[in-house]
């Protein structure tokens, strides 16, 4: 009977901090959802877990798409997110592919300054990367970032290397064989056979770049270089009082990952089981 009781009480604490903490995450964004279709009375008067009173009150949502000037933020992000995850998505495979099916003298030295990069603050090296930026011209222009965000980081590299370890190397001497050369071999047998770590790949690079906030604004201050993000910051500054248009914004900016997250997901899961061993 005694381990009966303990064995319940166990799973009376396990499930119910799973729910605790499923409410503490879920709760604020039911709160900013019912928020962006109340009224401004609507919205004081409230709780903002309650829903409100009609769906279909879209003016919060024209209010902060038009005003708020997100078509630029969403333009800009779009065109640094491409440049940035295709540049994460070559250098990641390629770096991994060299790791995995070469052997040369540097390769631990090469994994190491990866890992090393990897735990080095950003803000640490910011100055010096000020400087590199403005003397190449490249400040308040969307090169600025692209630059920055091109390239991979350790975990994109390791993702790929369990990926490739699960593509048998007779596929890579069979092409040789054929007269297939190294890039070719890259293109046409690792590219598409990487595809759940690709797809990973997209997601993860993509919400970094979406939610960054640090570098566009401390690289793009110019009014007409706003990314989604700093789109918002701004956008609440103005708007500071009218939290239910700040709701529609936060909203809005929310749709392209979760849209993203829905097509690439049959990918993601495998993706990131295959990378979690390192």
């Amino acid at each position: 009977m005694s381990m009966n009781i303990k064995k319940h009480i166990s799973n009376i604490i396990k499930y119910g901090s799973l729910i605790l903490w499923t409410l503490v995450i879920i709760l604020p964004l039911i709160t900013v959802f019912f928020g962006s279709f109340k009224t401004p009375e609507e919205f004081i008067e409230t709780i903002g877990v309650i829903p409100p009173k009609s769906f279909l009150y879209f003016e919060n949502y024209v209010t902060a798409f038009t005003k708020g000037k997100m078509l630029i933020g969403f333009m800009n992000t779009a065109i640094i997110m491409f440049v940035g995850i295709f540049g994460s998505i070559l250098v990641g495979s390629m770096v991994a592919y060299i790791i995995s099916r070469f052997d040369f003298k540097y390769k631990k030295l090469v994994l190491f300054l990866y890992l090393f990069i990897s735990i080095v603050p950003l803000e640490i090296s910011q100055v010096a990367t000020f400087k590199i930026i403005n003397i190449l011209g490249l400040y308040n222009t969307r090169l600025a970032p692209i630059v920055l965000y091109l390239g991979a980081d350790v975990l994109m590299v390791y993702m790929y290397i369990q990926n490739l370890e699960k593509i048998p190397i007779e596929l890579d001497k069979a092409a040789m064989l054929e007269g297939a050369s190294y890039i070719q071999i890259f293109k046409k047998i690792i590219l598409p056979l990487t595809k759940p770590a690709t797809a990973t790949v997209i997601l993860l690079k993509s919400i970094a770049i979406y939610n960054d906030f640090y570098i566009p604004f401390l690289y793009m201050p110019g009014e007409n270089m706003n990314t989604i993000s700093t789109t918002l910051f701004r956008f609440m500054g103005v708007y500071m009082r009218e939290w239910h248009v700040i709701c529609a914004a936060l909203v809005i900016s929310m749709v392209p990952m979760l849209i993203l997250f829905f097509v690439l997901q049959k990918y993601i899961y495998k993706g990131m089981t295959e990378g979690s061993v390192i």
